[in-house]
């Protein structure tokens, strides 16, 4: 059996401390080996403890947590989880981190709430296993832009739709696969695993950065082409609907997997909707959600792709997708963009 996963928390809560530690002790497999209140506490305790992974509050004094951040990623890259408040500001912030580097981000409960931090220790042990190499997570290594297709002159839209899922990692990896889309591109919807507030923050930075036009989805919004359509976090199931004029729709149901939204919920709707006339895509994340739904989809006729494992930074979506045979092609994450394209290109006037 493989030791416990050795974790450092760093709060200047001692209150956020206490229960962030007492939460991840009551897992075996988790060994909370020091907590501190800043980050100077923090980096002497990263010296002397050598710990496998570290929890990280965003805003604290002296130095905020993005800025240590840097530090550590610089220093001694590490798995590092962020920990934020659910605003805007921290959104930005947590995003900000998530592409300097961070394995992950969690939110801070709200009063009362009954179940907090009911997954960190997944992504602690998760973090600990991974991946991780100098300079940041293997995603941050992989930029690799699709080459003479991603104009709006060289690429011709064909009449598929494209659906992409992800979870831990997949900040950096949706932004390395969305960059290299025109601003013709397919309609894509995308679930990313993401606590509430934090996708409205995403879909304007990647709105930013891409192309096309990038928007957190809108319950009936018809899906339109050179459109993304990101799954609001935490909240509701994204789903897309009605095979005549293909649109979003918005689900207040159980979470699917443990999540919600949930991967399989969007791959089994885009399954029925549009079959052949579809790509599916598979990205870095823990646990199976989306591998049922992507073997749906392919059942279905519709093309599909995993990232593959020396790209991911958490090799367990994907995994599940390809051992289930949901895939049809495993790429590296510079790869994929391209071949995303390339699948739904239109081969000739009126074709697709």
């Amino acid at each position: 059996m493989s030791a416990p996963a050795r974790v450092l928390v760093v709060d200047d809560s001692p209150t956020m401390r206490g229960l962030i530690s007492a939460i991840l002790s009551s897992d075996p497999d988790v060994d909370v080996v020091g907590q501190a209140g800043d980050a100077m506490e923090a980096r002497e305790a990263i010296k002397r403890l050598n710990p496998d992974v570290v929890t990280l509050d965003i805003e604290m004094p002296n130095m905020n947590g993005l800025d240590f951040l840097e530090k550590i990623m610089t220093l001694r890259p590490m798995p590092v989880i962020m920990v934020s408040s659910l605003t805007h500001r921290g959104a930005d912030a947590t995003l900000a981190a998530l592409e300097i580097g961070a394995f992950d981000c969690i939110g801070k409960p709200a009063p009362g709430e009954p179940r907090p931090f009911h997954d960190l220790a997944e992504k602690v042990k998760a973090a600990a296993r991974s991946k991780f190499r100098h300079g940041g997570p293997v995603a941050a290594q992989a930029r690799q832009q699709p080459a003479n297709i991603n104009s709006e002159n060289a690429y011709r839209v064909g009449r598929k739709i494209v659906a992409i899922g992800s979870s831990t990692g997949g900040v950096e990896a949706l932004i390395n696969v969305l960059q290299g889309f025109p601003v013709n591109c397919p309609p894509t919807v995308i679930t990313q695993h993401m606590p509430p507030t934090f996708t409205k923050s995403f879909a304007d930075r990647l709105n930013r950065l891409c192309a096309p036009v990038v928007e957190e989805a809108r319950d009936g919004a018809r899906l339109e082409i050179g459109k993304i359509y990101l799954a609001p976090g935490g909240e509701r199931h994204l789903q897309v609907v009605n095979a005549s004029a293909p649109a979003c729709r918005l689900l207040e149901t159980a979470p699917v997997n443990g999540h919600r939204p949930s991967v399989d919920v969007l791959f089994d709707s885009v399954a029925e909707l549009a079959g052949r006339n579809a790509v599916g895509v598979i990205l870095t994340g823990m646990g199976r959600d989306g591998a049922a739904g992507l073997l749906k989809m392919r059942y279905a006729g519709a093309r599909t792709i995993g990232q593959d494992e020396k790209s991911c930074v958490v090799y367990g979506m994907p995994r599940v997708a390809h051992e289930l045979g949901a895939v049809e092609r495993q790429l590296p994450l510079g790869h994929i963009g391209e071949e995303i394209l390339k699948m739904t290109a239109a081969r000739k006037e009126g074709s697709e």
